[in-house]
């Protein structure tokens, strides 16, 4: 079934569990530590950064916008149509719509049966969904979902690693226990871990028979991550929001960014066409690095580049 099919019947899930839990809760405690933004264009742009929002008793998603931007609604409430002024539709003849992530998370119910919990990063963002409607996770809420966990549950988490002892695979798991995560350490699983955060360390050659890497390698309708390897793992195509290839990095270069396989919990993937791309690449696991950006890529010198390539940047790459 195409994309633009499958939307409609996700509409009309969304108008029905609004219907019983109502667009905000009201009573009970305001959570604590929440952070909202709005933004557009895959992170591009950004349109409201609250990290401390107005709540006010116990509030789900949509009234948490409601709450902090003015929104227009469609399908009985249960979908966001516009922010401050911002529709969706079309643009470009390509289908934009507001999509909502809950810890770097795509959230599986409506915004308005969603409730949020002390420390949620909340970030909506309008995109194009012409490649896929469907990008399960995305790295730009770092460091969640490491910290508050999914829909308030804190999961293990464990750093897989091609090479225990490498730089790179310590420098991750460094990190992230020095922000208090008790991130273990082991070597490359295979995934079928529904309850168990992964952080995949390694040059892609290595990591290539995980499920969650063999999906971003099939590109973004499959993964949500607009970059693609070559065959031998020793390039590493950067895709714009139209899925085309705008950009081929080579030596050196490296990929950090998130996907999920099937029902198992999200897997991040720190990798790159080799082992100096996989330096650079855990070497950008930090919040400035990846504040607001679905994924990121790393060339062998340089500034890291948001992906999917921003559309002023597409132009200036194309030959």
């Amino acid at each position: 079934m195409s994309t633009r099919r499958r939307l409609p019947a996700l509409l009309a899930a969304l108008l029905a569990l609004c219907a019983p839990a109502g667009c905000g809760l009201g009573a009970g405690s305001t959570p604590k530590g929440v952070q909202l933004t709005v933004t557009r264009d895959f992170g591009a742009r950004t349109l409201l950064e609250a990290r401390a929002p107005r709540a006010l008793g116990e509030e789900t998603v949509m009234s948490l916008l409601r709450r902090n931007a003015s929104i227009g609604t469609r399908y009985g409430g249960g979908f966001v149509e516009s922010v401050d002024g911002l529709s969706g539709g079309s643009e470009g003849g390509d289908a934009v719509d507001w999509f909502y992530y809950v810890n770097g998370v795509q959230a599986g119910k409506g915004a308005a049966a969603t409730v949020v919990h002390p420390g949620d990063r909340i970030w909506w963002d309008r995109r194009d969904w012409s490649q896929t409607e469907d990008i399960p996770a995305v790295v730009g809420s770092f460091p969640e979902p490491f910290l508050a966990g999914i829909e308030d549950k804190r999961l293990p988490v464990r750093v897989e690693c091609a090479e225990a002892e490498s730089s790179a695979c310590q420098g991750v798991l460094g990190r992230l226990r020095s922000l208090g995560v008790p991130a273990a350490l082991a070597s490359i699983s295979g995934g079928d871990e529904p309850y168990t955060l992964r952080v995949l360390v390694g040059p892609l050659s290595k990591l290539a028979a995980d499920p969650g890497v063999h999906q971003i390698e099939a590109g973004p309708r499959y993964s949500g991550v607009y970059a693609r390897f070559g065959p031998d793992g020793k390039s590493l195509q950067l895709l714009d929001a139209k899925g085309r290839a705008v950009l081929t990095l080579g030596a050196h270069a490296g990929l950090v960014a998130a996907t999920r396989y099937r029902e198992e919990a999200p897997v991040w993937v720190i990798t790159g066409t080799d082992e100096a791309g996989v330096n650079r690449a855990a070497a950008a696991l930090s919040e400035a690095s990846l504040h607001n950006r679905f994924a990121v890529a790393l060339p062998s010198s340089g500034s890291a580049l948001a992906l999917p390539v921003p559309e002023p940047l597409a132009h200036i790459a194309k030959p």
